[in-house]
């Protein structure tokens, strides 16, 4: 590789999965990306298999391990309360973004996820213009530049409206649009930055991956359940439409580059089939709650001793958490009727008194929304806070893997579990949840559960909150889950088609990087120092991550190492 000052054009596509580029590419569907990778270096990169989902853009904009950041999730317990909050993107503070290199290199930084703007760059940076979840306040640096940019090209329709339950068809296919037209918006503005200046590094990332594979991997990818179900009301596959726009969208923006510019399109994680959000969002705090008061049991009950009822498909209020909620165990049969089957309209004036509860219960999402909770109220964790204090151990709300908190004495305000006792209840939850299988497959539930901390007492800040992080299996979308003490859980209709896979991957091309390598190995911590080594720029002792070797003399070409 040629040493000394060079331009990097750095193209991120959030969340998009390897394997699906990997197939469309050589199916022809992608001729740009294909083009690309014919013209230079390949590889999948890793990311770190117990916390990619929350963290990848951090790890991607720091060059280091969540272990070192202290940044886990984007929302968490308030330290010494029951209050849970929102905490928005990492500080940037200890650790800067890689790109942050001061007065002597001018970049360009366009909507980048979870980044925050900082005055250590010399350029242009835009935050919050159409990334998915962008966990910072949209804004510029100048402060003019955003609404310039708006102006004359046009916002992302799909900014904070790149949701939809994934059962309701009519919805998810209008988000199909809005990220086309966000797509078409991107490349103008990447082509008008590209022509204001020649940059040292011009950076932007699809956020268009990570919203279509939420959505559309269960109308597009046969290992989803649902596929075939569902195919007869789809007319096309909107995951591979999406991925096709993105595709000549890059092929705009290149065409503006500099001819000795280093391009980089790369992916901090990927997506498969949905397999964290029901076992993450409900069907562990639900675990959590019959663990803890036996013969008791909150949503989703079901007897395993009966058939597995079949999929559900269609939800008949196209309300994920009014469906979920209308699950809510009920001794007396006319309560439960009118959860399930009032009608909305109706069902909005009946469910304060419905719900009411003289003693301590689950509060419904609807509750919550009344009291003006504004972190989840939709995530059925977030129903059973009003019981923690009064459990042993119980469910954060996530996005990601499952996170299980003791109630310590000593560390949480009303605390029940000795110290003396955490690693037995630790021990006893890790047998009952390893014990959790998919009611379908027969396939354990769990992957693996780490173990945060050697000494309860530990209070290192840079801890995760969770005590036990809960890695579930990736084999299969699960809807319905037994375990051998608590019963059944489920089914409950999915609220996503698609869910995080840790592995990103690589496509550079340049001068010095012979066309049609491959790469052996890398992680997404090494994208910054690989970027910083091709412009040239000094690589920082903070970042954790090296550059990846991209040369001729130290890649595999065609699986021989020359």
């Amino acid at each position: 590789m040629v040493k000394g000052k060079h331009p990097v054009i750095a193209i991120g596509l959030d969340a998009a999965e390897p394997s699906l580029l990997e197939k469309w590419m050589a199916q022809g569907y992608l001729k740009n990306l294909s083009r690309l990778r014919q013209q230079g270096i390949y590889g999948r990169l890793d990311n770190f298999r117990d916390s990619n989902v929350e963290t990848a853009w951090t790890t991607f904009a720091t060059g280091n391990p969540p272990q070192k950041t202290g940044f886990w999730a984007h929302m968490g317990l308030r330290e010494g309360t029951y209050n849970f909050e929102t905490r928005a993107a990492y500080d940037f503070q200890e650790y800067p973004a890689f790109y942050a290199l001061g007065e002597e290199y001018r970049v360009a930084a366009f909507d980048v996820p979870q980044v925050r703007l900082t005055d250590q760059i010399k350029g242009v940076q835009v935050a919050g213009w159409g990334a998915h979840s962008p966990q910072v306040e949209t804004g510029s640096l100048p402060e003019t530049l955003y609404q310039e940019l708006v102006d004359q090209h046009g916002a992302s329709p799909a900014l904070h409206n790149d949701y939809s339950v994934c059962l309701d068809l009519p919805k998810t296919f209008q988000v199909e649009e809005r990220l086309k037209v966000g797509i078409e918006r991107r490349s103008a503005i990447c082509q008008d930055l590209l022509e204001r200046e020649n940059w040292d590094l011009f950076l932007t990332v699809f956020n268009d991956p990570h919203s279509g594979g939420h959505l559309f991997w269960h109308l597009s990818q046969p290992d989803h359940p649902l596929y075939e179900s569902l195919r007869s009301r789809v007319s096309h596959d909107p995951l591979l439409a999406v991925y096709q726009e993105m595709d000549r969208a890059i092929a705009e923006i290149l065409a503006k580059a500099p001819d000795d510019a280093y391009i980089l399109i790369f992916s901090a994680h990927g997506t498969g089939a949905a397999t964290i959000d029901l076992p993450s969002f409900a069907y562990l705090p639900e675990f959590l709650y019959r663990f803890n008061f036996p013969g008791k049991f909150g949503i989703g009950y079901g007897k395993v001793s009966e058939p597995v009822p079949p999929l559900i498909t269609q939800m008949k209020w196209n309300w994920w958490e009014r469906h979920v909620w209308g699950t809510k165990y009920d001794t007396n049969p006319i309560r439960g009727f009118l959860r399930r089957k009032t009608p909305s309209r109706l069902f909005k004036l009946i469910e304060p008194w419905l719900d009411s509860s003289q003693g301590t219960d689950l509060v419904s999402p609807f509750q919550l929304k009344r009291e003006g909770e504004r972190v989840v109220p939709w995530n059925p964790a977030q129903w059973y806070k009003p019981l923690w204090s009064s459990m042993k151990a119980f469910a954060l709300p996530s996005f990601a893997e499952g996170y299980v908190r003791i109630n310590l004495q000593g560390r949480e305000p009303q605390g029940i579990v000795p110290p003396s006792e955490y690693h037995a209840l630790c021990d006893e939850l890790c047998e009952k949840l390893y014990a959790l299988k998919d009611a379908r497959k027969g396939i354990p539930m769990v992957k693996r559960i780490v173990r945060t901390r050697n000494d309860p007492n530990e209070r290192d800040p840079k801890l995760p909150d969770a005590d036990l992080i809960v890695v579930w299996q990736e084999e299969y979308p699960t809807d319905v889950m037994d375990s051998p003490e608590y019963g059944r859980f489920g089914p409950l209709p999915p609220y996503r088609g698609g869910s995080h896979r840790p592995e990103g991957f690589i496509m550079a091309l340049g001068s010095g990087i012979e066309a049609g390598s491959s790469l052996s190995e890398g992680h997404v911590m090494d994208l910054g120092p690989t970027i910083l080594e091709l412009m040239g720029a000094p690589i920082p002792e903070r970042l954790q991550g090296k550059p990846l070797l991209l040369g001729r003399s130290e890649a595999v070409i065609d699986g021989v190492r020359t």
